[in-house]
């Protein structure tokens, strides 16, 4: 049956309609599918964020159950341990402060990205300990945290702990805010950069008759260390390593590393027994290393740095550090060159000693013009060679360095020893 006449008369409008109503159609298409796709996504994100905080407190629960089986230092009598969702400790009534402390900094703080809380409360669950605000305001010390509030910034219950002041310890503003938090970092970056986790314990070496916080207001008599230790120990690696680190509560100018020790000698010095539960064999080798290296992973900006020479240097030489202190003056600098760096830019050759670019403490320069007065080429023969350099020590950007014209003024540090 054919159509009426009608129809064939409207048939572009009709035909317009169907078009546009397809293209209608094709158009939202796409507009329906991404609502329903982002309402699926809010669905998962709903059920992550579920899972989060069961997934965090399982991790926690790990943490202590393996500081108690193998992280915690052996109690004496009357000690209690006190534990919370990130670290436990055990606190000294006597000095106002932690024993020690002991925590595990596991790859979760590689994404642990929560802002500081800064809530200084006394602990709940010490009841030695109170609110010693008074004592530490205006008093010239920091309250330092023993166990770094950043170590636990992938958990808000467990870096909110850290801010109990059964984890504080007077601590100096140039330890404080210097070295001791370039230890921190150090500890974070051989986790970030190695991927496995690492066994802490720090606290203040606490001895008899130390002098207390005085201010005003200070009512505690919250002690003040001389010294403080951090020891670490890798338990989970194949080859099981560890090291310490003990910093005097000041001023300490040197690169972190300078200040490792044996673990074992921080036990003749505090009488603290770390790793008790570690099996006597690994206990004993893990506690007798101070080999800072073999901490280091490919992809840390620190790594092949090496110690500065221990001073006193002979003939009245100075290391890296020490550089710094004799500015516009002719001296003699010895330490190892460990990378180098030429720029065309500059016509020059860089020679970076102890620490490389852009974190040395002192580098050498070696103009391009003045490559004729070498016999060897400076860049290769160097690297990796322990030297002395003699010149007018002056600073680039903050940087002390050393211009130097031939290889007259360069020793190798076995003549020198020799």
């Amino acid at each position: 049956m054919r159509p009426p006449v009608y129809f064939w008369s409207m048939r572009p409008f009709v035909i317009w309609i169907l078009l546009s109503l397809s293209l209608s159609a094709l158009s939202q298409g796409p507009e329906q599918q991404l609502l329903e796709l982002e309402q699926q996504l809010k669905e998962l994100d709903a059920e992550r964020e579920a899972l989060l905080a069961p997934i965090e407190a399982a991790k926690l629960a790990i943490i202590r159950k393996d500081l108690k089986e193998n992280g915690l230092p052996a109690l004496e009598a009357g000690e209690t341990v006190t534990e919370h969702p990130g670290h436990v400790l055990v606190y000294s009534p006597e000095h106002r402060q932690p024993k020690w402390t002991a925590h595990l900094v596991t790859p979760d703080v590689v994404t642990g990205n929560l802002a500081r809380v800064d809530t200084f409360l006394n602990d709940p669950l010490v009841p030695a300990n109170g609110n010693y605000f008074d004592d530490y305001w205006f008093s010239g010390y920091d309250r330092g945290h023993l166990v770094p509030s950043a170590d636990l910034r992938w958990s808000r219950d467990a870096m909110t702990a850290t801010y109990y002041y059964s984890n504080i310890s007077p601590q100096k503003p140039e330890l404080n805010r210097g070295a001791w938090a370039e230890l921190e970092d150090w500890v974070r970056r051989t986790v970030r950069y190695g991927g496995g986790r690492v066994y802490i314990v720090t606290g203040p070496v606490l001895e008899d008759g130390l002098p207390v916080l005085e201010t005003p207001k200070a009512t505690h008599q919250v002690r003040i260390p001389t010294r403080f230790f951090k020891v670490l120990a890798d338990l989970d690696g194949p080859e099981p390593k560890g090291i310490a680190f003990l910093m005097e509560n000041g001023l300490n100018d040197h690169p972190v590393i300078s200040y490792a020790v044996p673990i074992d000698s921080v036990e003749r010095l505090t009488g603290i027994d770390f790793f008790a539960a570690v099996d006597d064999a690994v206990e004993d080798r893990i506690e007798a290393q101070r080999d800072p290296k073999v901490w280091y992973h490919e992809g840390d900006p620190f790594f092949g740095e090496m110690e500065p020479i221990p001073p006193p240097l002979p003939r009245g030489m100075f290391n890296t550090v020490q550089a710094k202190h004799h500015i516009g003056n002719v001296a003699t600098i010895c330490g190892t060159v460990v990378s180098t760096r030429r720029t065309a830019k500059a016509n020059a050759l860089y020679l970076n000693m102890d620490r490389m670019h852009p974190h040395q403490d002192f580098y050498v320069t070696v103009w391009d013009h003045n490559g004729p007065n070498f016999s060897y080429d400076p860049e290769t023969y160097l690297q990796d060679r322990k030297v002395c350099v003699t010149g007018k020590i002056t600073v680039y950007d903050g940087i002390p360095r050393i211009s130097v014209n031939n290889e007259s003024e360069i020793m190798l540090w076995e003549e020198v020893e020799h």
